[in-house]
């Protein structure tokens, strides 16, 4: 199997006298879905900002691939001022977009939009569409259906699942129902 990812004897925080992980280890097969489940301030999010390189650990190493995200605030990663397709086409190809479109049940007319006028519903899936188009051997999803309604969520997620032969991906979410029904392991944190 391919490692997409590698975190060994990770120790990271923010201060010296409190961490938030001691000696963490995990790796990820492409094909696999693995999720972290945790309640509020446990440190989920900061994994995923040491994997991208924002932050720095204490100690241990981080080994990952070519990886995209998918932001738990879909506002927060969009710029203002330009289209959803403007800012998808800046960082991924755009031969598969009808299909994912699709998919993902998303009106195309709604990225020529500006961030702001869509709902977060609509923006979330802008983002998951954006980061599939980007084509990583791993995929980071914070939250990813936080936004969407129950029928939306699952057939989103669904579409996610379908595409494990192609890359590997680390789910964060406090739905514990959802990390059972879709991961291959769950790590409590």
């Amino acid at each position: 199997m391919q490692k997409v990812l590698e975190i060994e004897n990770l120790t990271f925080g923010y201060t010296k006298e409190k961490l938030l992980f001691e000696n963490f280890s995990l790796s990820l097969n492409k094909g696999e879905l693995k999720a972290i489940v945790g309640p509020s301030g446990a440190g989920k999010s900061t994994i995923f900002e040491l994997i991208l390189g924002n932050l720095k650990p204490k100690e241990g190493k981080i080994k990952v691939s070519r990886c995209s995200e998918v932001f738990q605030d879909p506002y927060s990663s969009f710029h203002p001022s330009y289209t959803l397709l403007n800012q998808i086409a800046d960082v991924a190809p755009l031969n598969e977009l009808t299909n994912y479109i699709q998919k993902i049940n998303l009106d195309r007319a709604l990225l020529d939009k500006l961030p702001h006028e869509l709902s977060g519903g609509q923006l979330q899936r802008a983002s998951i569409l954006r980061a599939m188009l980007m084509k990583p051997e791993i995929l980071l999803l914070d939250e990813p259906t936080s936004a969407l309604d129950n029928v939306v969520q699952l057939d989103v997620m669904k579409m996610l699942v379908s595409h494990l032969p192609h890359m590997g991906m680390l789910l964060i979410t406090h739905d514990m129902d959802l990390a059972k029904w879709c991961a291959d392991e769950v790590i409590a944190i």
